[in-house]
């Protein structure tokens, strides 16, 4: 049997390749050769980025904070520990959890686990106040938010200025330290002595008005065993990051799996992303550069993001380079 095509047939012969220039072309005169003009992203949701880097990769450091290395399993498993303490608290599909925190790996398990729990992401600029997040909590109807130690009292001040129907019914706290031996690190000096009140501050937890308060540390604590399948699929609403609000409230922009897949794949093409990668996560997260073209690009390619504590008080450029140059040199192996 002969299986050839027959390319003398138009049915079956390839679609002719034209060279001619068009307006939507012109660009292609000045297009990176080693660079494809168009791409073909996986048809998966966000969250299989982690968990097939996490089955490739176990072992390989997946998140580098100070002293402290997630391997890809570890953060897959408090991701779906998280997600299940989520779906215990009552969070179901499509329903919005809002992400209040600097860069540190908390945020990644978190962003993460909102997926696993097939919810949207609402990250949250960390310097918005009160009155500011007030607007974060009622438009996109959230009713859990996790966030740090030192921004919680903010979040928890601005729900009680809410109405009974609109706040929050749990809110989840971490503090920086949960990540990192607090100790271990100032005695080996890797935090800038200006940062140490800032990261080592243990806070109250707050109160939460009409709502409850948990520990980073028992949300990690969940049940994989409770936690339902995961159903998302690429045109599934994945994050609703909000405008900055120059001309009026700010608004919620919808990004479905597929949308941050295609840029997350893009982002991997343009910065020559190899297994092998040490990305320094110094832009905020909360921000869509960072959250995709950082954070999700280095998952889906089984790169090691670095994450820096951005914006921290106090903080001058030296220590910052400092921490920046340390990091890589201890995560890249390029030679002397």
């Amino acid at each position: 049997m002969n299986l050839e095509p027959d390319l003398s047939d138009p049915k079956t012969a390839a679609p002719a390749v034209s060279n001619k220039t068009t307006p939507h072309t012109l660009h292609h005169t000045v297009w990176p050769k080693r660079l494809p003009h168009r791409i073909s992203p996986p048809a998966t949701s966000l969250w299989h980025n982690l968990a097939v880097s996490a089955l490739r990769f176990p072992d390989k450091p997946a998140l580098v904070f100070f002293d402290r290395v997630f391997s890809y399993a570890a953060v897959m498993q408090q991701a779906e520990r998280l997600a299940a303490t989520l779906h215990r608290l009552g969070v179901r599909k499509g329903d919005r959890v809002v992400l209040n925190m600097q860069n540190c790996p908390q945020w990644v398990i978190a962003h993460f686990a909102i997926l696993r729990a097939n919810a949207v992401v609402v990250p949250v600029n960390p310097m918005n106040r009160a009155e500011e997040l007030k607007h974060y909590i009622t438009d996109p109807d959230a009713k859990v938010a996790i966030t740090s130690a030192d921004l919680a009292p903010e979040l928890a001040k601005a729900n009680a200025q809410l109405g009974p129907d609109e706040r929050l019914a749990h809110l989840i706290v971490t503090h920086y330290s949960d990540a990192f031996d607090l100790n271990a690190s100032q005695h080996g000096g890797a935090i800038p002595e200006a940062w140490r009140d800032w990261l080592g501050t243990k806070h109250e937890l707050p109160r939460l008005e009409g709502g409850a308060v948990m520990n980073w540390s028992d949300a990690l604590l969940g049940d994989i065993g409770d936690l339902p399948a995961h159903t998302a699929t690429p045109q599934d609403l994945a994050v609703l990051p909000y405008t900055s609000g120059t001309t009026g409230l700010p608004k919620g922009c919808m990004h479905t799996h597929a949308s941050l897949m295609h840029n997350a794949v893009g982002s991997c093409l343009w910065g020559n992303s190899t297994f092998e990668n040490v990305v320094l996560s110094v832009v905020p997260m909360f921000h869509i550069t960072g959250m995709v073209s950082v954070m999700h690009a280095a998952i889906y390619g089984g790169a090691t993001p670095g994450h820096h504590a951005a914006l921290g008080p106090g903080a001058g450029r030296t220590a910052d380079f400092a921490l920046a140059r340390d990091a890589l040199d201890e995560y890249s192996d390029h030679g002397d």
